[in-house]
């Protein structure tokens, strides 16, 4: 029989000695899922962007020690992780990256582009090339629902944006106005279903004003937004995949069984992105099951690592 590819949604198959070990290319809980990342660009953000040397200790300065290591910034290495991690969820591991609140006018949104999840250390993220002179959030909705509906007949079929900011929106009472339009879109099926993952970072956010944002339900829809504040920018890319995490998985678990319909393993709660589990000898395939969907992948004949070729 030869060796068997791995099938969608897996990336990796390794069987050897009666044990499997699958690796998924993506969550099939959230099937057709396009993820994008808006970065604030408003000026007070210049600190963020700014690329430091790592400091050196005080024992260190005076022995005349050379800086270690590259310039960083404290936002890329924030949006380098979000970036792997959500995609994972999207449908396909691309992700819109973008800059709002761009320009003289704080209402420009500077796309970096689509980029992949893999190898998230050769993109720098220096910060737009002019910021801001406000925090406009609007023209970010306007550019995700653009580029969603310009993705439906691609085969998204959800969308989630993650926004960044660490002001105060200027335009709170546009943003819930578009919120709701967009509401109204969803619920008439001109649209497809999204959400709004709003972290503010710091001191100058205005708490009340985010939470009446997301707090506001739409008929036969519900809420499209959910907010955490950041103390500290360091502190957003973990804030962010729970907040996906609670809002996109649409299913917990899932179950996988042999060729013959036996149940090999049960996952309770979150499907892990490496699945491992023993095969009966013999067997030729197996499948997952999640959400109602059933994803069946062959075994090869004998126990030879199967890679998918990169």
């Amino acid at each position: 029989m030869g060796h068997e590819k791995p099938v969608e949604p897996f990336s990796d198959l390794h069987v050897e000695e009666g044990k499997v070990r699958a690796v998924l290319l993506h969550d099939p809980t959230v099937e057709g899922l396009d993820v994008a990342i808006y970065m604030d660009a408003s000026a007070s953000m210049s600190g963020e962007y700014e690329y430091q040397r790592p400091r050196r200790s005080f024992l260190e300065w005076l022995q005349g020690a050379p800086l270690k290591g590259p310039a960083v910034n404290q936002v890329e290495p924030q949006v380098q992780w979000m970036l792997e991690y959500l995609a994972t969820k999207d449908r396909n591991g691309l992700l819109r990256v973008a800059y709002w609140s761009c320009g003289p006018d704080a209402k420009d949104v500077e796309v970096v582009g689509e980029l992949k999840g893999v190898d998230v250390q050769q993109y720098k993220f220096p910060g737009a090339k002019r910021l801001g002179d406000g925090t406009n959030l609007t023209p970010a909705l306007e550019d995700y629902v653009r580029y969603l509906k310009a993705q439906v007949p691609l085969g998204a079929r959800r969308g989630c944006a993650v926004i960044i900011t660490d002001g105060k929106l200027h335009d709170a009472e546009e943003v819930e106005r578009y919120s709701a339009d967009i509401a109204d879109g969803i619920a008439a099926g001109r649209l497809p279903r999204m959400n709004f993952v709003l972290v503010g970072v710091g001191d100058g956010i205005d708490e009340a004003q985010l939470e009446r944002i997301a707090h506001r339900e739409f008929p036969g829809v519900g809420h499209l937004w959910c907010h955490r504040i950041a103390q500290e920018i360091t502190q957003v890319a973990e804030l962010v995949a729970v907040l996906v995490d609670e809002n996109m998985t649409v299913a917990a678990g899932g179950t996988i069984y042999d060729d013959k319909g036996q149940v090999l393993k049960t996952y309770e709660g979150r499907l892990p992105a490496v699945l491992e589990f023993d095969i009966p000898e013999g067997a030729t395939s197996f499948t997952l099951e999640v959400n109602g969907q059933r994803y069946t992948q062959p075994l090869p004949d004998d126990d030879h690592h199967d890679e998918d070729d990169h």
